[in-house]
């Protein structure tokens, strides 16, 4: 069996996977907050973890693996937009209005990820399905003396588990309480105590509950769910590094709490962040965008996909038009290549191998294009799939079939044949010009013309040839 190994941000080195259970490898991923569409840099850690995810089921098999990744249906946000929608004359209670909202973000959340070909996870959990269960694991922190309940809050103590709190992101408490922009409120026993319960109006979503009518908070929600569905110890828990502090690292104080004898998650993984040509995506920099918008301008989901990974995911990775560009590009001549094409057997051995590398994905892809050099058809599509790419519906973008580009080839060799003669070049250079506006790539050489679909090729503009 394939050794796989993992960076673990717990243990801060490269380690050797061994799973609790080889018949029951765990993982649990944060989800969304599901108030709006999901934008590019939600998307990297679903892909990331559906590599993993991919990985995991080659190497154990598809009925040993259980994934799990949350939606946050609770969110002052989520109520915010219904609370505009109630306004505005919409039918409902705030409550129904509320789940509306939910519904129909989790389903455009769906679609997305599904267009970037990500699987779904075998859980879905939403946190609004598990307030019961979050009630019995802050009774029992209360019971446990790890938290306690101030005019209708309920907080976590984080004095009782200071000699661990921090280990994740490396930081002492002293260190965060001194540069941490934490809520100051005049019930709390420490500055850094979080919150687990708080009290909810008349108005909003609400449940009842020992201290009083109210929600959970946002940290207790990933705790009470994976305890539910995974268990007190599981082999992996991921996310962006945005999330290591203060979401993880109150995931470990609030569960380990709760369960002293778990071990929670064995393993923790971290995807670094995104950027847009090299600078931090903002609405204020006008670099803001959902993967929604780029499906809508024409960016093939694949094409996103194989962009993420080109980088590995402990390193920043920066989206640009011209990496978008050259894959598309890439992929249409992996389309065109397999065509017709059974998938071998198993990827290639050193793809498999980069993967298991820490999810070494750039080194993978390295090996696709060797695959494609050598003309291994039914291996690069293997391969490929393994990633998550030249999977067979994902490929309607990427269909030529509609015109022959060798009739078209011939017909600016005849042209290129001709001016040579007469020093007339413009029919080869109107061909040349509306050939790019179609969007292929013009390779002229003595051996001939080739025509390649490039990014952005449509075979509608060929007709007007």
């Amino acid at each position: 069996m394939t050794t796989i190994k993992l960076h673990n941000t717990r243990t801060r080195t490269k380690e050797d996977f061994v799973p609790i259970s080889a018949d029951n490898v765990r993982m649990y991923v944060c989800g969304p907050t599901v108030y709006d569409r999901a934008h590019l840099g939600n998307a990297r850690p679903v892909v990331v973890f559906d590599v993993l995810y991919r990985l995991l089921r080659h190497t154990y098999g598809a009925d040993h693996v259980t994934y799990v990744r949350n939606f946050t249906d609770v969110d002052d946000k989520i109520n915010a937009t219904a609370l505009a929608r109630q306004q505005a004359g919409a039918e409902g209670t705030l409550e129904q209005l509320v789940q509306e909202r939910s519904n129909e973000t989790i389903g455009w959340y769906l679609h997305d990820m599904g267009a970037l070909g990500a699987l779904e996870p075998n859980e879905m959990p939403r946190a609004t399905q598990y307030i019961a269960q979050m009630i019995a694991m802050i009774e029992a922190l209360i019971a446990k003396g790890h938290a306690y309940a101030a005019e209708g809050h309920v907080l976590f103590a984080v004095d009782s588990w200071k000699e661990h709190y921090g280990e994740l992101s490396g930081r002492s408490v002293d260190d965060m309480i001194a540069g941490a922009r934490v809520e100051v409120a005049p019930y709390k026993k420490n500055p850094m105590d979080f919150v687990l319960w708080k009290p909810s109006t008349d108005e909003l979503p609400g449940w009842d509950s020992p201290w009083g009518r109210g929600r959970p908070g946002w940290h207790i929600e990933c705790s009470a769910m994976s305890y539910e569905l995974l268990g007190e110890s599981f082999d992996i828990h991921g996310g962006g590094n945005d999330l290591m502090f203060p979401h993880h690292e109150n995931e470990i104080a609030q569960s380990k709490c709760a369960h002293p004898h778990g071990e929670f998650a064995k393993v923790w993984l971290h995807n670094e962040m995104l950027q847009v040509e090299g600078k931090k995506m903002s609405k204020s920099l006008g670099n803001f965008f959902t993967v929604h918008d780029l499906l809508e301008q024409g960016v093939p989901g694949e094409v996103i996909r194989f962009v993420f990974l080109q980088t590995h995911y402990r390193k920043p990775m920066d989206w640009t038009e011209k990496k978008a560009r050259e894959a598309e590009a890439t992929l249409r001549k992996w389309r065109a290549q397999t065509a017709g094409f059974e998938p071998a057997a198993n990827a290639a051995p050193a793809v498999i191998a980069a993967l298991s590398d820490d999810l070494n994905t750039a080194g993978a892809l390295a090996e696709l294009y060797r695959l494609a050099a050598d003309g291994n058809a039914a291996g690069l599509l293997a391969s490929a799939q393994l990633l998550g790419l030249l999977i067979p519906e994902m490929g309607e973008w990427a269909d030529t079939t509609s015109a022959d580009l060798s009739l078209h080839a011939d017909r600016l060799a005849d042209a290129r044949a001709i001016a040579m003669q007469s020093k007339d070049f413009s029919e080869v250079d109107r061909l040349k010009a509306a050939y790019l506006a179609a969007g292929l790539e013009v390779r002229m050489s003595k051996d001939g013309v080739e025509l390649v679909p490039g990014a952005g090729f449509d075979a509608a503009k060929l007709e007007e040839v």
